[in-house]
């Protein structure tokens, strides 16, 4: 591995350089053909017959980001609205724009949402926050207060209360997953499996467009301020995975990551390819949106061919690089930047794997998984999870019973080849860790859900199936009871111990 580290990089350099010469014709400047005959070392590396990807790609016309926020939902609707300005009152959705963050871009609006089918459209519900999303008595107060002019602390005081109502940090997020040391909180950071660490580089705390379901909506309004998960420190990251060696993953999420420049990327990832007392340290994650919402970032930005290049070094550095794609609808891998942008980045040696909730309004049916799954799958990614909308926000607006969504998920899941059934679901990211709901059954004549722990704060539990009572109504873990008579999960008790703990669960359970 360290040999690997070491010298193979250089020699691969030197191979895509001498393959370039001899089969793409010449070099671009005499620079590069003086650089290059300091390679006259190809030959160590064995490349009889290379095969020379398609470097040139579709042409893509470059578009230039324009960023829309509320103040500019009554123009955006005015211009957009397919029958009119006249016909449609921009103030409901202002008020729950009030309450939820609402950005989007030039791209979202002129490329995926189809104005025709509005306000159903499934990109318009996922991108502009709608009225539904928040309550009537809600929306009468916010809409009154607009009206009636009150002043800016006023309006804030009546948004807050909302926002505080709709559990802004589910999970336990905020108390559970934050490792410490000599009794701090480390910020930017999550560790509730034991493998993964999550770390939020603070250029990355926003996205392209926000999607109205977030589970993190908090990160980007005043309830999520004072605590913002968010970190500059990149040796504070690399000094907490060296001392945990169970980590094998770091996740870096947000917020978006994407959306950084890849000068302010390098300064966190750099540093974890570099120390060779990070060895353990297997997988990088990147959570993304980007895909959908601002393909160009891989394409036509000025630094696109810069990040590429930096996956390229995460991956001859010998670590996995996945890009954790968040794909909710179909069309949003339909034009042509966003296919060109995935050929890119599969290029690098990186992995797109592909996941999204199920949401209400969006997807809610297996037809649009079914092509969703066989889409991603002709690109080249892998479809990973289906997860089940969680339990903060606008979730009365999204929210599916645990019933219909295995429904859906089983008639989707059967209607495509083996190779997509990589994709596991539906999943509730709930407090004790990644619940899989498999499906109903009866047992001992009596309906259950059959769950199983796909990963859990105490590893012990993964694997572990268990049995709740069957209810048609139920849409997450907490509204489950036993089955059989019993008094609670299994895991009830450690959990509540857990609540307790002087450290995040990862930390607690090392490898011994």
């Amino acid at each position: 591995m360290l040999q690997f580290n070491k010298v193979l990089p250089r020699s691969l350099g030197c191979a895509r350089r001498w393959v370039t010469r001899r089969f793409m014709s010449t070099l671009n400047t005499q620079e590069e053909r003086k650089y290059d005959s300091t390679c006259n070392d190809v030959g160590s590396v064995n490349v009889p017959n290379p095969y020379i990807p398609n470097f040139a790609g579709e042409y893509i016309k470059p578009l230039q980001w324009k960023m829309y926020t509320k103040s500019h939902i009554p123009a955006i609707l005015n211009t957009y609205w397919p029958r009119g300005a006249q016909s449609v009152d921009p103030l409901p959705y202002l008020a729950a724009a009030s309450v939820l963050p609402m950005r989007t871009n030039n791209y979202v609006v002129t490329q995926l949402i189809d104005w025709s089918a509005v306000p159903d459209d499934p990109m318009f519900q996922l991108t502009f926050p709608q009225p539904g999303m928040v309550s009537p008595d809600d929306l009468h107060n916010i809409l009154n207060a607009m009206r009636d002019n009150k002043s800016r602390v006023s309006l804030r005081k009546k948004v807050e209360k909302i926002r505080t109502s709709m559990n802004p940090h589910p999970a336990n997020q905020k108390t559970m997953n934050v490792p410490r040391e000599n009794g701090e909180e480390l910020p930017g950071m999550q560790h509730k499996y034991r493998e993964t660490v999550l770390f939020f580089p603070a250029e990355g705390q926003w996205c392209h467009t926000f999607c109205t379901y977030c589970f993190r909506w908090a990160q980007f309004t005043a309830v999520g301020s004072p605590q913002a998960f968010q970190s500059y420190d990149s040796e504070k990251l690399a000094s907490y995975i060296r001392k945990h060696k169970g980590i094998r993953d770091v996740l870096f999420t947000g917020g978006d990551p994407m959306v950084m420049t890849t000068k302010q990327l390098e300064r966190y990832i750099h540093p974890l390819l570099q120390d060779p007392t990070l060895d353990h340290l297997r997988t990088i994650r990147i959570g993304t949106k980007s895909l959908a919402y601002w393909p160009y970032r891989y394409v036509t930005n000025d630094d696109a061919d810069d990040l590429l290049r930096l996956f390229e070094t995460v991956t001859m550095s010998g670590r996995h690089l996945a890009i954790m794609a968040h794909v909710s609808h179909p069309r949003e891998l339909q034009s042509p930047v966003v296919r060109e942008a995935i050929r890119r980045i599969r290029m690098t040696g990186a992995v797109i794997r592909s996941q999204a909730p199920l949401i209400h309004h969006v997807n809610a049916d297996p037809w649009v998984w079914v092509e969703m799954w066989q889409t991603q799958l002709s690109l080249g990614m892998i479809p990973y999870y289906m997860f089940v909308e969680r339990d903060t926000g606008a979730k009365h607006y999204f929210e599916v019973p645990l019933v219909e969504a295995s429904r859906i998920y089983h008639e989707a899941i059967r209607r495509v080849s083996g190779v997509a059934r990589t994709v596991r679901g539906p999943s509730m990211s709930a407090a004790p860790g990644k619940v899989h709901l498999l499906g109903t059954a009866e047992v001992a004549n009596e309906k259950v859900f059959v769950l199983q722990f796909l990963q859990a704060r105490n590893p012990q539990w993964t694997g572990r199936p268990f049995f709740a009572k069957y209810d048609k109504r139920a849409a997450w873990l907490d509204q489950l009871k036993p089955a059989f008579g019993e008094e609670q999960f299994f895991y009830e008790n450690e959990l509540k111990g857990l609540e307790d703990a002087e450290n995040s669960s990862g930390v607690l359970f090392q490898y011994q």
